[in-house]
């Protein structure tokens, strides 16, 4: 008879038959499966771990290296070097002429004739220009004591009576005293002077204008020049002289009122000047270095 089986008696089919040892088996290798999962679930928590702890680190040493850096950097500067550059700045931007006289004394109303010994109260401001105090006739001479040298002119009182006048008269009220020769341009071989109040060409002049005399001019070396704007009619205080070929270049600029030449040892000396010539930053020019400055003039009748 055949046995009747019930509950977890019952009979199994083919493939659902274990036998002891193999459940033991399989439940074995069910357990290591467990464990290999849970040592590579925790390997893979450690890996994650340390390559969080190694950008953190990393990240450390990177702010670390930037702040010890800059704390090098700072430690390592030299104050020196920028006070040099500040310095060297400076210096570019800073005049090469020396600072000008400055104003003298005031003369409104009508301008007296100065003293021809020079011995007027310096005057650097004028309400109207001079009346005529040289003698057309006569012959002059400026000597213009500077610091490079002493520059003799002879004046052309013959064809230009009014300008040298001007130039006279100024001279004998000390207006160029101590004025530096301030632009040095070889373009056209110039040397140019005469402001008292800045010592460049943006001065304001003796407070009026002189008309144009004579012309058309030929520029050669060795001249005395009145400078003035494009404007006519525009000169006052403001002179150059022209120490080269390259004044020729001038002859078509229009009328700049020669008036005065000086002779070899003058021009020697203002071509000396020329050749000493630096850019000056601050000027947009260049100017003679050491600088010249005219310490006075003499005006010589006869």
């Amino acid at each position: 008879m055949t046995p009747v089986t019930r509950g977890r008696d019952r009979a199994r089919g083919p493939h659902e038959l274990r036998s002891p040892a193999v459940a033991t088996d399989k439940r074995q290798r069910q357990k290591e499966g467990r464990e290999a999962r849970v040592a590579y679930e925790r390997a893979q928590r450690a890996r994650a771990d340390r390559r969080r702890r190694i950008s953190v680190l990393v990240a450390l040493v990177v702010v670390a290296a930037v702040v010890l850096g800059s704390a090098a950097l700072l430690a390592g500067r030299d104050d020196s070097n920028d006070t040099a550059a500040t310095t060297t700045s400076t210096t570019a931007a800073a005049s090469l002429v020396p600072a000008p006289p400055g104003p003298g004394a005031s003369i409104t109303g009508e301008t007296p004739c100065p003293p021809a010994d020079g011995s007027a109260e310096r005057t650097t401001s004028f309400e109207n220009p001079p009346p005529m105090c040289i003698d057309p006739a006569a012959t002059y001479t400026a000597r213009i004591t500077t610091s490079a040298g002493t520059v003799d002119v002879e004046l052309d009182t013959a064809s230009m009576p009014n300008t040298v006048n001007n130039f006279v008269v100024l001279s004998r009220y000390g207006y160029y005293d101590e004025t530096a020769i301030f632009r040095a341009d070889a373009s056209i071989d110039i040397l140019q002077g005469g402001a008292p109040i800045t010592n460049d060409n943006s001065d304001s002049g003796p407070g009026y204008t002189i008309a144009d005399e004579g012309g058309p001019f030929t520029y050669v070396p060795g001249q005395l020049v009145m400078a003035r704007t494009s404007a006519p009619n525009s000169a006052g205080a403001q002179f150059f002289f022209t120490t080269g070929p390259n004044a020729s270049n001038l002859d078509t600029q229009g009328t700049y009122a020669v008036f005065g030449t000086t002779d070899a040892a003058g021009l020697d000396i203002l071509q000396q000047a020329l050749a000493s010539a630096v850019p000056d930053a601050s000027a947009g020019y260049s100017t003679p270095q050491p600088p010249v400055v005219i310490q006075s003039i003499e005006i010589i009748e006869g």
